[in-house]
């Protein structure tokens, strides 16, 4: 199953959406934090954890999906709510505290939902999981459409959760996928030093479901194995396992000196940033100009900018309003 020429501009316009989302976010966050850093200050409090570099792993899965399918993510969620369709105008507004944010403000960053588009994400690992495997049961007993998505990284496959799930899915040969993004990095733990396996893949034969891993952080290799997947998953033949090998090319976290690297991995990293690798796939196989790549990136810095400007002027909840719609 190769993406079309459309379904490939598709998935390079959400990765520039997504870079260039990461990228702002960023700056616009570190406002009011120096000269001293405080993490309560400025326009974003809190912790942020962006996504740079693994945006192939959200457009090469998301490209098969519709909004009545289920995605669970991560505390790095932002490409993968953006793949999926998530409001971005009010994503941005959510990640500001705004009242027209997602969850009116009360979520933030980790914890986006939009229901229209059947997204959610969570700052626990390995959380996705479970609700994951629950929506997908939902539209097996229902006998609804719909397949289910969880998105997590390589730690999150050492959590009980993911043997839980796992185990459950495949019993019940329930329609769901889970998509581990191996970074390599729990937070500042190599995965070497804390998995038993080389691959997490592996470990699908153990829950009598398939494994599959994709080298090279590759999109368009990532969008055949997981066509076959999401296709198996909706023709009632169980749960698959996707194991995608990634970059995380910024830190864990906004502020981390990332001195656990070893000397030359980041630019390593930055070297092979698939987003330039996906571009010269383009000029290769369509003839993709410069004036078309620019003409595509001014759209999506314009979407992006759009977004920050709405957040931006949005009006902050009352304090009074805190407790409301918590036990709704």
């Amino acid at each position: 199953m190769k993406p079309s020429k459309e379904q490939q501009l598709w998935m390079y316009e959400h990765m520039l959406i997504s870079r260039y989302f990461e990228e702002s976010i960023a700056t616009i966050y570190m406002e009011g934090k120096s000269p001293a850093f405080n993490m309560a200050k400025g326009p974003i409090p809190g912790e942020m954890h962006l996504s740079n570099g693994q945006e192939p792993c959200a457009v090469g899965v998301c490209a098969h999906l519709k909004a009545s399918d289920i995605v669970t993510a991560t505390h790095r969620p932002h490409h993968i709510a953006i793949a999926k369709g998530v409001d971005l105008d009010r994503m941005t507004a959510e990640i500001f505290g705004k009242k027209t944010g997602l969850s009116g403000g009360r979520g933030g960053h980790m914890h986006i939902f939009d229901a229209a588009v059947n997204f959610s994400c969570s700052g626990i690992i390995a959380q996705g999981m479970g609700p994951a495997v629950g929506a997908a049961l939902s539209r097996q007993m229902q006998n609804k459409d719909g397949v289910a998505v969880a998105f997590l990284g390589e730690g999150a496959a050492n959590q009980g959760a993911f043997h839980e799930t796992l185990n459950l899915a495949a019993v019940w040969k329930l329609p769901v996928v889970f998509v581990i993004e191996d970074n390599a990095w729990g937070i500042s733990v190599a995965k070497a030093q804390s998995t038993a396996v080389p691959r997490n893949d592996l470990r699908a034969a153990s829950y009598n479901m398939p494994g599959h891993f994709v080298p090279g952080n590759d999109p368009l290799a990532l969008f055949e194995v997981a066509g076959e997947a999401i296709e198996r998953a909706r023709r009632g033949e169980g749960p698959s396992l996707i194991e995608i090998e990634t970059d995380r090319l910024a830190g864990h976290f906004m502020g981390d000196a990332e001195g656990y690297r070893p000397d030359g991995e980041k630019d390593a990293l930055l070297a092979r940033d698939p987003i330039p690798k996906f571009r010269a796939h383009l000029e290769a196989q369509y003839q993709w100009s410069t004036a078309d790549d620019a003409a595509l990136v001014e759209r999506c810095h314009q979407r992006v900018d759009s977004a920050v400007a709405f957040a931006r002027d949005s009006a902050s909840p009352a304090p009074e309003e805190a407790m409301e719609k918590v036990f709704v």
